[in-house]
């Protein structure tokens, strides 16, 4: 991972300690040198001093002006600051400073062969240029010690590099995390979105077709029977406006739902309660419905362990018979038969229609049967998307759904939804 970039005072204080450090070192190492009285030298001895400290000095400027390359070479530039030690203890602190930038990459082969570079470097500065230094004070045990000092002083340097290179492979790791998890919030949020758009579309279809359809069939009734009474003619026009202002109703609400999620109009909620959404307890009202659009349905719910009336439909669903069974499977099963309804209006107009419901172990199962063959000739063509969304629907659920025609040449609908 490339390293990241510095602001001018951060290039400019390691530049400092690295010069601070390289004199530091050099006035250290050369005092019994400069503490000298040259008057007692021969000028070859105070020729040799100054050419010594010059020598040190230039090539300590050179391995300072080696370092802005330490980030793009830093194996090289290691290598050569390292080199430079050897005639000059002034380029120490630079080296140091291009040591600790390219142990921060933690690799061991470049941070071992700079080591023995820098430790080969220490030997011949000790061992060879130093002795030769009128003046210079000559010791084996300090010579060691020197040797010793400059083995820690690598290690510390890349140690710090190692450590420094971990801890910013650590925050690029924790800030890219962080970005990922972003992003993934904002899927998620996207998905959340349209899901909610897609139950809201499937809630839109299963609400408005169940009343559209009853409009559709009693304006084709107006369109094809010329016969009808002035009497038949206003019930037929009444059904149609009360299903059309049922439709517009819930389509309001559907909308508010929407409304009061987005704050309203002005950035807050309306403060309205939105109105509970169907289940199996509206059964009844949805049969009477039905019946009153002109489908022949009867429903049989012996299986919950209740009795229903077959014509009327009456029933006390929601009470002690549904005990345990979770709103969203009844409000799921609700739709499933309205769909089923609604589409055997469509395709079968004036067709019997039976709807069963029981409990079968720990499941709903919902049937609904109507004679393939239409009994009237009116009937209305929908979008072919019903039977998809009642699948979507008891899906979510955690069930399944499955249609087709039985042997007696009916159109069977069977919904498998989980008691809990």
């Amino acid at each position: 991972m490339p390293a990241p970039g510095l602001r001018l005072w951060s290039r400019i204080w390691r530049y400092l300690v690295a010069v601070g450090l390289g004199l530091l070192l050099m006035i250290i190492n050369l005092a019994d040198v400069l503490g000298q009285d040259p008057s007692t030298l021969s000028d070859a001895a105070n020729a040799a001093i100054f050419g010594f400290l010059l020598l040190d000095l230039l090539f300590g400027v050179i391995a300072v002006g080696l370092l802005p390359l330490r980030r793009r070479l830093p194996v090289l530039t290691a290598v050569l600051t390292a080199g430079l030690s050897a005639v000059s203890v002034f380029a120490v602190g630079p080296a140091a400073l291009a040591i600790v930038s390219m142990s921060t990459r933690r690799r061991w082969k470049p941070v071992v062969a700079v080591g023995f570079t820098w430790v080969a470097a220490g030997m011949f500065y000790e061992l060879v240029l130093r002795p030769s230094v009128p003046g210079a004070t000559i010791d084996a045990g300090l010579t060691w010690a020197s040797g010793g000092l400059a083995i820690a002083i690598y290690a510390i340097c890349a140690t710090a590099g190692f450590y420094i290179g971990a801890r910013r492979d650590l925050l690029a790791s924790l800030r890219e995390r962080a970005e990922n998890a972003e992003r993934e919030q904002a899927l998620r949020e996207d998905s959340a979105r349209e899901a909610e758009r897609t139950r809201i579309a499937r809630e839109m279809h299963d609400v408005l077709a169940h009343h559209i359809s009853l409009v559709s069939l009693h304006a084709g009734v107006l369109t094809f029977r010329t016969d009808l009474t002035r009497q038949e003619t206003v019930d037929a026009a009444t059904i149609i406006q009360g299903n059309a202002q049922l439709a517009l109703t819930e389509l309001r609400q559907i909308l508010g739902v929407l409304r009061s999620r987005d704050g309203g109009a002005d950035g807050a909620g309306s403060g309205i309660a939105e109105p509970p959404q169907p289940t199996l307890a509206e059964l009844p009202a949805l049969l009477a419905d039905s019946r009153e659009g002109g489908v022949q349905v009867s429903v049989d719910v012996s299986g919950l362990g209740n009795r229903v009336d077959p014509v009327t439909g009456a029933s006390s669903l929601g009470q002690v018979e549904l005990d345990g069974l979770s709103e969203s499977v009844s409000r799921a099963a609700y739709r499933i038969v309205q769909e089923a309804l609604t589409n055997a209006r469509k395709h079968a107009a004036g067709a019997a229609v039976t709807v069963q419901l029981e409990k079968l172990g720990d499941e709903l199962v919902v049937s609904v049967r109507n004679p393939t063959a239409p009994a009237s000739v009116l009937s209305t063509h929908g979008a072919g998307m019903g039977l998809t969304g009642l699948q979507e629907r008891a899906e979510l659920a955690g069930g399944s759904l499955e249609h087709g025609t039985d042997v007696h040449g009916r159109f069977v609908l069977t919904a498998r939804l989980p008691w809990q």
